[in-house]
């Protein structure tokens, strides 16, 4: 099945999905993991000049709420997920593919959406039955920096200068402070009118703990526990899912925002494909749409004949 083309506006939060290969619990919480995955994203967000609004990050996969004002979601998102499978990859022992596919990234059109996609983040680990309360969830989390405000301090790893010099890289231990370098992970504040101020996000961000919390121990008798969690090897590949919903066109909770931007990507649509045939023909003049990422072809290659 071919891949949904991509419009990715500058202007636009984005629901952005990332998962490891056959679900596999690769970035299964660890003090060393939670380093690195920490320094990566905060690496990442402050050379990018991205905006983050939420993340979580749980075994199997990563979620972040995200806008890219420079256009440069794809770089952003190359940038992290390439470290995130190194980095994390080599901690684990892990060769080979380390993610399912390439992200997924929904727009999120308005207020009320953004609230529920902020949500969604915060009830990963409880909403499966792994972790009785929010805070529970040993992997990093949006939630301390949304009560607090207050960025979170991470390391990242230099492997380049752990490679350099005369000495074996088999004695150098991966995660020495030597090759360490500070960053901050900070988020940037819910750009919904309701939520100005501390006081009112943090409200915000409890009641909406206190609804996933009540509304998962409906569910779940028993769960994992954080000890559990700890337990779990990264290699396991958990049992297939009993049902993949496909994944949305955007978010949102207003069906006119919705009408409109399904009219509005069958145009995008349309003008990509006109231009992508003439691109694939040689003409490298070809008008993609605003918000397109061009085809890629090689340096003085020949136009390709269509069938």
């Amino acid at each position: 099945m071919a891949r949904p083309i991509r419009m990715l506006s500058a202007s636009e939060i984005f629901f952005v999905t990332l998962r490891c290969i056959q679900r596999r619990y690769l970035l299964s919480p660890s003090t060393e993991t939670n380093e690195v995955l920490g320094g990566v994203l905060a690496r990442a967000v402050r050379l990018h000049g991205v905006e983050l609004f939420a993340f979580s990050i749980v075994s199997s996969h990563i979620h972040l709420v995200v806008r890219a004002p420079r256009g440069n979601l794809p770089r952003f998102m190359q940038y992290f997920s390439t470290n995130v499978s190194k980095k994390v990859g080599r901690l684990v022992d892990w060769r080979g593919s380390f993610w399912e596919r390439r992200y997924s990234a929904e727009p999120v059109l308005d207020e009320t959406a953004l609230l529920e996609r902020v949500r969604y983040v915060l009830s990963h680990g409880v909403k499966e039955g792994l972790v009785r309360l929010v805070r529970d969830w040993p992997g990093l989390s949006c939630l301390p920096l949304l009560l607090d405000g207050k960025p979170r301090s991470f390391r990242w790893f230099d492997w380049t200068r752990r490679s350099s010099g005369n000495a074996g890289r088999a004695t150098r231990p991966l995660l020495d402070k030597r090759w360490a370098e500070s960053e901050e992970l900070r988020l940037t504040p819910l750009p919904n009118p309701g939520l100005r101020g501390r006081k009112a996000v943090r409200a915000f961000v409890r009641r909406s703990v206190r609804a996933i919390e009540e509304q998962a121990s409906r569910e779940y008798r028993t769960v994992l526990g954080r000890a559990g969690v700890l337990r779990q090897h990264p290699h396991t590949r958990p049992p297939p899912a009993s049902t993949r919903k496909p994944r949305p066109t955007c978010h949102t909770s207003i069906r006119e925002l919705l009408e409109g931007f399904r009219e509005c990507y069958r145009g995008f649509l349309e003008k990509y494909r006109e231009a992508s045939i003439r691109w694939r023909n040689g003409d490298v003049t070809a008008c993609f749409p605003e918000a397109a990422i061009k085809p890629f072809v090689w340096p003085a290659s020949k136009a390709i004949p269509l069938a």
